[in-house]
């Protein structure tokens, strides 16, 4: 057999290292440009299967908080609380979704929103105010929850009150994560949530 067969530089010859050893220099992986391209794809689609549990659990738990509205004669389906549950059950794994951020994020931006309510009064001017405050308190605390945001928002532009909205809230929050907590737990291979609750 000619010699030519094992030399390197023929395309079939057998690598003198294992595959993705170091070999004077860094492991090989991806070019840069690659993994890039890699880290700034779009999220897969998820399963059939997938999107219908998501979509019914989050679907059930906001025409629960519709009903218990209607019973107490209140509105307690507001948008942070259906962004909260759109987070819940469609990214169960992410911080933004996890109990210490929904709970807390939401009481905080109350706090915040009632507080800028009574030092500036309702107007679009002082609910910005609210929100950038609120959002500096999220990540002080490290409780990263978007949808908290909104809520100080809500506040200063619709005063509620607040003898019957914070509570309202309160529960609302913990409703949404026991619904996404039972939820991940009805599917089997769905992702556990949460991913920690403090």
């Amino acid at each position: 057999m000619s010699t030519a067969l094992h030399s390197p530089s023929t395309p079939d010859a057998a690598p003198e290292t294992a595959p993705g050893a170091p070999v004077g220099g860094p492991a090989p992986g991806p070019a840069p440009s690659r993994r890039r391209a890699i880290a700034g794809r779009a999220p897969a689609r998820p399963s059939a299967a997938a999107a219908i549990h998501s979509i019914s659990a989050a679907t059930t738990v906001l025409l629960s908080l519709v009903a218990i509205g209607a019973m107490l004669h209140e509105p307690i389906l507001i948008p942070p609380l259906a962004a909260s549950a759109a987070l819940i059950h469609s990214a169960p794994t992410l911080p933004l979704a996890q109990p210490r951020g929904v709970v807390i994020g939401h009481m905080l931006g109350a706090a915040v929103g009632y507080g800028v309510l009574a030092a500036a009064g309702s107007s679009a001017w002082a609910a910005a105010v609210a929100a950038g405050v609120t959002l500096a308190l999220l990540m002080a605390a490290r409780t990263p929850h978007s949808p908290a945001v909104a809520t100080a928002v809500v506040v200063v532009l619709q005063s509620p009150a607040a003898t019957r909205f914070v509570p309202l809230l309160f529960g609302s929050t913990v409703l949404l994560v026991l619904t996404g907590y039972a939820a991940s737990r009805v599917r089997r291979g769905a992702p556990r949530y949460p991913a920690y609750w403090w």
